[in-house]
């Protein structure tokens, strides 16, 4: 087997970061992340990392340096050796990103954290080119997004690029908390990891809604206004948070500038969580669709060239689908008011935020009081956090538990119907329809998950991960 070959050639530093997958071992394993950036040497031959198989996967031990082999021998040379001896982080580079050990099993739910970073990679660069042509004025700023589109050399392929980037990043931002939902990726070791993710989700809607606002066309002038009436209805601190927000009795210059601050600097505060919820992935270890920790080489492979390769494939995908939606439906995903000025005088007959935010809209507007509908949009959204706590079952994926998997689909469809009543205003039927879809929202992750986590048969679950592809 390949992985009988690799450990041959290297039964040392390469196989380092498979071997931190327990809790019990979490401060080995934070070492065993930062040790290639401060080692002082690029041998591989001078860490050997023996595994063995215990409770929750692969243990780790580092023995003494005259254990290692002094055949060694740099695999680096020339300016690239130089740097490594220096700096080590082409052999960290190596040893998290080329020779890092995954489960063999993923599928391609996994494929959108590969899609996200690049996405995000493409949002900043084209985002800082807008910002160096966005004048942030409520006179200048409309006008200022027309000439980009209209005068800039290349300046529609950047907006285009930029506001179809925003919608996709959050369709699959959508798409990655769904497969960690359903593979039960927030439980035990991996908390941390689920609740970097979960505040990187928030920032980068705040960030999406910041950027929304922008363009200051009529959507965007009464969504802004729609929000920040929504904070001031907060008892007590809601009247000095609004006019945080707003910075004056209206919207208008201070708005727009802190907004814009606000967006640009967010950004790359992003970038900063996605590094800290990556290393959480290589400290913890990914999840799988078994929800098996690997327990032996067999179940794990190395990233290169498998899921490079996997990953590659993906992102081709997405980027023709990117391409038709930014050169042939443009419009599938901007609003047409937007397309005109802001005006205080003129208010729009249907006032809806993007898609992306049409759930928490159908909660806000399905809650009588303002206050009522901003707590029920916020705790959609905070309930995530309790999630690991709420629920207790030893089995992670809903591959497994019939009842939850039924129920999670049962969340999805409240979440559609939710959009729906956003986008028709939780007006009559879709009042009650929103209503009812947020109790079962609610109801599923503090009622329904508690009580059948504790109860539920679950199914057997495969003796490892190799096994359940059929390679005992």
């Amino acid at each position: 087997m390949r992985f009988a070959s690799y450990a041959g050639r290297r039964n040392n530093f390469n196989l380092y970061a498979i071997h931190i997958r327990s809790a019990p071992q979490i401060p080995h394993a934070v070492f065993g992340y930062a040790l290639p950036f401060l080692t002082a040497t690029a041998e591989y031959g001078a860490l050997s990392a023996p595994v063995s198989a215990s409770q929750h996967g692969f243990t780790m031990s580092i023995p003494d340096q005259k254990q290692t082999s002094a055949s060694s021998t740099p695999p680096y040379s020339g300016l690239a050796g130089w740097i490594n001896r220096r700096l080590p982080v082409i052999s960290a580079f190596r040893a998290e990103y080329v020779d890092f050990r995954v489960p063999r099993n993923l599928n391609g739910w996994w494929n959108f954290g590969a899609i996200l970073t690049l996405v995000l990679g493409l949002m900043l660069a084209s985002g800082i080119f807008l910002a160096m042509n966005y004048t942030p004025t409520d006179a200048g700023a409309f006008l200022s997004v027309e000439a980009i589109e209209r005068q800039l050399s290349g300046g529609w392929l950047l907006r285009a690029m930029h506001m179809t980037g925003a919608n996709l990043f959050l369709a699959a931002l959508y798409l990655h908390l769904f497969r960690g939902l359903y593979y039960g990726s927030y439980k035990a070791p991996r908390e941390l990891l689920w609740l970097t993710g979960l505040v990187l989700m928030l920032m980068v809607m705040a960030t999406a809604f910041a950027g929304y606002l922008l363009p200051w066309g009529q959507m965007s002038y009464w969504g802004a206004d729609v929000i920040t009436k929504a904070v001031g209805a907060i008892p007590g601190i809601g009247p000095t948070l609004e006019h945080i927000m707003t910075g004056s009795d209206h919207l208008g210059d201070i708005f727009l500038h802190r907004f814009f601050v606000l967006h640009f600097v967010l950004a790359f505060l992003i970038v900063g969580v996605v590094g800290i919820h990556v290393a959480a992935v290589h400290v913890s270890g990914s999840n799988n669709p078994t929800g098996v920790e690997p327990r032996t080489p067999k179940d794990t492979v190395p990233f290169y060239p498998y899921y490079i390769s996997k990953d590659l494939v993906g992102l081709i995908l997405f980027a023709m689908v990117f391409a038709a939606l930014m050169f042939f439906w443009p419009n599938m995903l901007i609003e047409p008011d937007n397309y005109t000025p802001a005006d205080p005088m003129h208010t729009p007959a249907d006032i809806e935020p993007e898609w992306y935010f049409l759930p928490f809209y159908g909660l806000l507007q399905s809650v009588p009081s303002k206050f009522g509908g901003l707590v029920a949009a916020a705790g959609s959204l905070l309930v995530l956090f309790a999630l690991p706590w709420l629920d207790r079952s030893p089995v992670r994926s809903m591959r497994f538990r019939p009842l939850c998997r039924i129920g999670l689909l049962g969340v999805v469809c409240a979440f559609i119907v939710l959009a729906d009543a956003g986008k028709h205003h939780a007006q009559g039927g879709w009042l009650i329809a929103a209503r009812l879809a947020g109790l079962y929202y609610f109801g599923y992750f503090l009622v329904f998950l508690p009580l059948v986590s504790r109860t539920e048969k679950t199914r057997p679950l495969p003796s490892s991960i190799a096994a359940s592809q059929g390679d005992a």
